[in-house]
């Protein structure tokens, strides 16, 4: 799992010191996490936040079922209604409490911040437009992407390219990128079909890409906000003509 901030796993599964102490820690490195999303930039830490917070929900469902595993003793016999009570015995050095305390505490502050980058995400997707260009070929996992940055008055201009991978379980479609130029503001006035013609004649391997173009009046980060976003939009356009 990769680091947010200093939010890494250690932080909440290593409880030998002040647990206040990690509590001060996970707050202040939150807030600044939320620093940057009043910032408009959202990437990489939204994105690395909500698999923080996937990865400590299967870290307390993993410490709940070694609880179950642990040896117990009876702490109480209830003559009148025939029921025994048990209490778990942890072994020596093992803390699972405090860990469970410190996730449990901490999952609310984590999904507050979530759902502040969320909140971002999905108004800039709102404000997103995209359009095919041309004619699409019945091939569309390699293409191109155009996406612009109003706070460089530019456009960029990239090629996308869709990997299948496989897990034991799964496999996924991710979408990757590689960036080709940028167009000034005198070139942006192009249309996309001419810009998509320019980009044919430099590249003849692909005849007739797949081609999207976006558009947007925000003026947020291009790398962390904007670019990201658009790439995720795609992704699920992409995935919705594959299954219509």
């Amino acid at each position: 799992m990769k680091k947010v901030f200093n939010l890494t796993l250690d932080l909440f599964t290593s409880v030998e010191d002040d647990l206040e102490k990690r509590q001060y820690i996970i707050l202040a490195e939150l807030k600044k996490i939320s620093e940057q999303f009043q910032f408009y930039k959202i990437y990489p830490h939204l994105s690395q936040l909500i698999e923080l917070r996937r990865v400590l929900k299967d870290v307390i469902a993993r410490l709940q079922d070694l609880r179950s595993k642990f040896p117990k003793q009876i702490s109480k016999l209830d003559w009148v209604n025939r029921t025994i009570e048990h209490e778990v015995i942890f072994t020596s050095g093992t803390d699972i409490s405090s860990v469970e305390d410190l996730i449990d505490w901490a999952l609310p502050h984590i999904e507050n911040v979530i759902e502040e980058g969320v909140a971002i995400h999905d108004f800039v997707e709102s404000e997103l437009t995209v359009e095919q260009v041309g004619i699409l070929p019945s091939y569309r996992d390699e293409g191109y992407l155009f996406v612009p940055d109003n706070q460089k008055k530019s456009l960029n201009l990239f090629r996308f390219e869709v990997s299948i991978f496989r897990s034991t379980e799964d496999q996924y479609r991710a979408l990757k990128t590689r960036f080709l130029k940028q167009l000034e503001q005198d070139r942006i006035k192009l249309s996309p079909g001419s810009i998509k013609l320019d980009l044919i004649r430099e590249q003849s391997e692909l005849p007739n890409p797949a081609t999207y173009a976006f558009t947007t009046d925000l003026d947020f980060p291009f790398e962390t906000t904007i670019f990201p976003v658009a790439k995720r939009r795609l992704m699920h356009i992409l995935n919705d003509e594959i299954q219509s």
